[in-house]
């Protein structure tokens, strides 16, 4: 059996603008590990994979998030506190994922103020075709 495929090249990434991130998904998944009292002893393999996701869904709102904040003035406040936002994603994609449950609580705090730095963005500028990303203008 053989299959194909295609390679996509999009250096600039265009395409992955415009493709909406399953945000209840996302949110599920960041309220359950953050409601985490005790650790729910998961195998290291499940707690990579966790962190992996929440950490590719960081990457993809950060990139959301920069987008935003670039459309506001230089001296606006939301993009200062936006550039905070991003310098901690920053560091915190930058550390190496650890089956842990510390390493996924902190992917996960991380999804959860980018979504929430984006939600103020998009209420601070008006509606525009680079903000809708064919979800109703639903955020990732």
């Amino acid at each position: 059996m053989s299959s194909t495929y295609t390679v996509l090249h999009d250096p600039e990434g265009r395409i992955e603008g415009t493709l909406p991130l399953d945000r209840a998904t996302h949110q599920c998944l960041v309220k359950t590990v953050l409601t985490w009292t005790d650790d729910p002893h998961l195998a290291t393999a499940d707690y990579q994979q966790i962190a992996l996701l929440l950490a590719g869904a960081a990457h993809a709102l950060a990139d959301d998030v920069r987008r935003a904040a670039a459309r506001l003035p230089e001296d606006h406040q939301a993009r200062a506190l936006a550039d905070l936002v991003l310098t901690e994603a920053d560091q915190t994609l930058s550390a190496g994922l650890e089956g842990t449950m510390r390493c996924v609580k902190d992917r996960a705090r991380l999804v959860r103020a980018l979504y929430e730095r984006l939600d103020r963005l998009t209420e601070t500028e008006p509606p525009s075709p680079a903000t809708d990303h064919g979800n109703g203008g639903e955020p990732r």
